[in-house]
């Protein structure tokens, strides 16, 4: 069983991100254009506004890019600093657990993404487009012949 658990996992991670990714995404576009219930209750965040503009285009950019697998890693963790920033700099001053100062979704998307940042996006992910092309064999010969050690 074990042996399954282990081949379906890069599977799982890539849901995983996906969700995770949509949702944050959800979260920027409410935030920004109003959509989906908008920011608090209704409405939409002015532009420029610090922090709550600025952290609503990370949550829709770092979801998108999160979501399709594209800069994953960078993408998320720059999602987990921004989380992080909004615990300890809005949160935190309402009380010690997240859940008696509302910090919980900053909390746990911030140490969701921190995770992505480790495990990298799973499967189905663009950025596998970009990096893991096989050479081909005179790229791995001539590779070979460049890289042999030379005594000093």
């Amino acid at each position: 069983m074990s042996t399954h658990l282990h081949r379906a996992q890069p599977y799982a991670l890539a849901l995983f991100r996906i969700v995770v990714g949509l949702l944050f995404a959800c979260h920027g576009a409410a935030s920004l254009f109003g959509v989906l219930g908008g920011a608090r209750g209704g409405g939409s965040i002015p532009a420029g506004t610090w922090p709550g503009w600025y952290a609503a285009v990370i949550q829709l950019i770092g979801g998108v890019l999160v979501a399709l697998g594209l800069g994953t890693r960078i993408a998320a963790l720059i999602s987990s600093g921004s989380m992080a920033y909004a615990y300890f700099s809005v949160h935190q001053s309402g009380g010690l657990f997240p859940l008696q100062n509302g910090g919980e979704p900053s909390a746990v998307y911030s140490w969701v993404f921190l995770l992505l940042v480790f495990t990298g996006p799973g499967a189905f992910a663009l950025d596998r487009l970009f990096t893991s092309r096989p050479p081909n064999r005179q790229d791995r010969n001539h590779t070979t012949e460049q890289s042999s050690p030379v005594a000093v």
